[in-house]
């Protein structure tokens, strides 16, 4: 397996963890070609502040399960907008209405979307 497939499937591997704290609305931007950020943004929705700490908590656990490491995470106490960053792969767990008032979907709606059905 290549690098990028490596990092698709670890984006992936991701998104469902979130899945299976319930997390909503997922989507995965493949960033490789539009941005030195990073090659995946994955982007979810919680309902409240309490299931966006359980979603990146859980995120985290499993990047690390995965041998990834955890660059830097952002905004886990007030809950509103939590950002981990493993480096190639970047995950945002929003709540209520900051998912809509960032909108990273129409900032980078150049990115192609990686289809996710959590399971």
């Amino acid at each position: 397996m290549n690098i990028k497939e490596e990092l698709k499937t670890g984006a992936l591997a991701l998104a469902q963890a979130a899945f299976n704290k319930k997390g909503s609305d997922i989507t995965i931007l493949d960033m490789e070609s539009i941005s030195l950020l990073a090659d995946y943004f994955v982007i979810i929705s919680a309902t409240n502040a309490k299931q966006a700490q359980a979603i990146a908590s859980e995120i985290e656990d499993k990047g690390i399960e995965l041998g990834l490491s955890v660059k830097h995470t952002e905004g886990f106490h007030a809950g509103d907008w939590i950002l981990v960053d493993f480096g190639d792969i970047i995950c945002h767990v929003f709540c209520g209405t900051e998912r809509e008032h960032y909108g990273l979907e129409n900032l980078w709606r150049d990115a192609e979307t990686v289809e996710f059905e959590g399971v």
